[in-house]
């Protein structure tokens, strides 16, 4: 039989639709996922493929997309039995149709939870993918999944496999990476289309690339409009039949089959070679589309012509912040508490005392402690237009979704904001979430590459400037690095540290400093009295206050006397960490600017 290869280097290839919801259309009251059909109910599972088959589809997918423990609450045993079935009911599908069809070993995405982290999850892909692979899968899609972590992994797993495996390293199957986007042309985790692209243009394992759900076909054009689709690679495009509508708890799609065969000949020809359907198209979808793409011509990979990258160069306004960091000089950045409520009178008194002491940046917590305060944008906004001085915003993952988090840094950037803290943010307290419920569509890595992408693709001449938090009292120290590692790999240019107290501590920024070259703001926090200090020892994640510290205060001490003792221990702390701190971040009890002028003054003379 022919390869797919070989097919498509003369043919377009018409994909199958969504089985998922022809199933749920069809077979109403069958409220089970579609996949446990493969065990419980075969012959319908291969009528539908008979049926897109007949359609015109010379390619279609096992019912194989949700078979993840998370989606089917099944065990191990169950797994395997409907995967296995999943893919030779494909197979006694096409033998029996008398056609030449091709079959894509369906792999969807698995659902990631507290429960389950990287590695459990991978592990099951693992699992998914060798079991496929067993029942002599040819080819293998990855299908909506919102970017290459995973399939990244399962290449160096079967590159490992192979190695191993002197005598099948030939057998590798073709792989088809298929991402979800939305209408604005990003995946869940914030990458654009053209960079999951480009990324699969460094990846000689994946034969074919492109988008599937998500987005109706019109939408799907317009990414495709934008996208340089010349290479090695070949291109898909399964988009949705239209955007659904609830009825009954029943996601329903718009019956606009000619609309979409119409759109489907448009992307076909830009030179997309495997087009389909997903959620809402039927086998009259399909139908429709390969009546009307059978007179598309084919334009061969052979013939693509590769376009040549432009050679102008992009001027970039530097960020003053950063350019003296990098300059070697050491910054001073201090935290203002936004308040609970409209008074602000008090906060620009704070902001025009730092500005006269010389401060290089303010920055504002976003609801630290998930406690609702003044919204860190929008103060930082007010700050920087009433006392002209630099500010930096807190940005949580906790509290928006993709929108709202690409609305908010819009409007940041029309303001005038360059620089952010990006942190994934503190959990909802256990006596809230009954009523208040945390987002994180993001975590603050998946964010900082959310930006880099807005970067690139808004901002190229004057970029957003973004750092991260540092945990350096993580018990495992090697984990953070990684974690920083990561962060580095998407854009931040510098690291925030939780306060400083302890010999060990400094220790340990001096141990990440000699691994890792990047810019550290070190945290320094001037306690102001014995309750104070007791307080952030005891209630306070991730803050180490050794009993020394401590034991500097004492309940008896006037509020002058607490706040000289904290002062010298701050001076003391910002004098040992000199050689390693590229400047200081410091966070100040209730507010009280005047001991960032008390340190300063004290380093100043000395």
């Amino acid at each position: 039989m022919t390869t797919i290869k070989e097919y498509l280097k003369q043919h377009r290839l018409l994909s199958d639709g969504a089985f998922g919801t022809y199933y749920a259309q069809c077979f109403k009251g069958q409220e089970d996922a579609a996949e446990w059909a493969n065990v419980e109910n075969p012959a319908l599972v291969k009528q539908i493929h008979k049926e897109y088959i007949q359609a015109g589809a010379r390619l279609i997918r096992t019912n194989t997309f949700a078979a993840n423990q998370a989606m089917l609450l099944c065990t191990r045993k169950e797994q395997k039995e409907i995967l296995q079935k999943g893919y030779f009911l494909a197979k006694e599908a096409v033998e029996e149709s008398g056609k030449e069809v091709f079959i894509a070993a369906d792999i969807g995405p698995i659902p990631e939870n507290l429960s389950a982290g990287h590695k459990e999850v991978l592990e099951e892909y693992v699992f998914i993918y060798d079991t496929l692979i067993e029942c002599g899968a040819e080819i293998i899609l990855f299908e909506t999944f919102p970017d290459f972590i995973y399939i990244d992994a399962l290449i160096m797993y079967q590159k490992e496999k192979q190695q191993k495996n002197v005598n099948n390293k030939n057998n590798l199957p073709f792989l088809m990476a298929q991402f979800c986007l939305n209408r604005y042309g990003y995946s869940r985790t914030g990458i654009s289309a053209t960079r999951l692209v480009e990324q699969a243009m460094q990846m000689e394992e994946i034969g074919a690339v492109g988008f599937n759900c998500g987005i109706g076909s019109g939408h799907m054009l317009e990414v495709y409009k934008k996208l340089n689709i010349s290479g090695e690679k070949y291109f898909m495009a399964m988009p949705n039949s239209s955007y659904p509508q609830l009825l009954q708890d029943r996601a329903v799609y718009l019956d606009n089959s000619q609309y979409f065969a119409e759109r489907i000949k448009d992307i076909a020809d830009l030179g997309v070679d495997i087009i389909g359907g997903c959620c809402g198209t039927t086998p009259e979808y399909i139908k429709k589309a390969a009546a009307i793409v059978e007179d598309s011509p084919v334009i061969h990979i052979d013939n693509y012509k590769i376009k040549e990258k432009s050679n102008k160069t992009i001027s970039v306004k530097e960020n003053l912040f950063l350019q003296k960091i990098k300059k070697g000089k050491k910054v001073i950045a201090v935290e203002l508490d936004p308040p609970y409520d409209e008074k602000f009178e008090k906060i620009m008194g704070c902001a025009n005392i730092l500005k006269a002491e010389g401060v290089d940046m303010l920055t504002f917590a976003d609801s630290p402690m998930a406690k609702p305060r003044m919204d860190s944008i929008l103060t930082s906004i007010k700050v920087r237009t009433e006392v002209d001085i630099p500010v930096m915003p807190h940005i949580s993952c906790r509290d928006k979704n993709m929108i709202a988090m690409r609305a908010g840094l819009l409007g940041a950037y029309a303001n005038g904001i360059r620089n952010l803290l990006l942190v994934t943010g503190d959990p909802i307290p256990g006596s809230d979430r009954t009523q208040v419920t945390s987002v994180f569509d993001f975590n603050s890595i998946r964010l900082m590459e959310f930006i880099k992408e807005m970067n690139e693709e808004h901002w190229q001449r004057e970029p957003l400037c973004y750092g991260g938090a540092l945990n350096h009292a993580r018990a495992n120290i090697e984990i953070e690095i990684e974690r920083m590692r990561k962060k580095i790999a998407a854009g931040a240019s510098y690291f925030l540290t939780q306060p400083i107290f302890s010999m060990e501590d400094i220790e340990r920024i001096r141990y990440i400093k000699g691994k890792i070259d990047t810019k550290i703001l070190c945290g320094i926090m001037p306690l102001v009295n014995y309750r104070n200090a007791v307080f952030i020892q005891n209630e306070i994640t991730g803050i180490h206050v050794p009993d020394s510290v401590v034991k500097a205060f004492s309940p008896e001490m006037t509020r002058e006397e607490g706040e000289k003792a904290g002062v010298k221990i701050a001076v003391q702390t910002m004098k040992e960490l000199f050689d390693v701190a590229d400047g200081y971040y410091f966070m100040l009890p209730f507010n009280r600017v005047k001991l960032v002028s008390m340190c300063l003054g004290q380093i100043r003379e000395e």
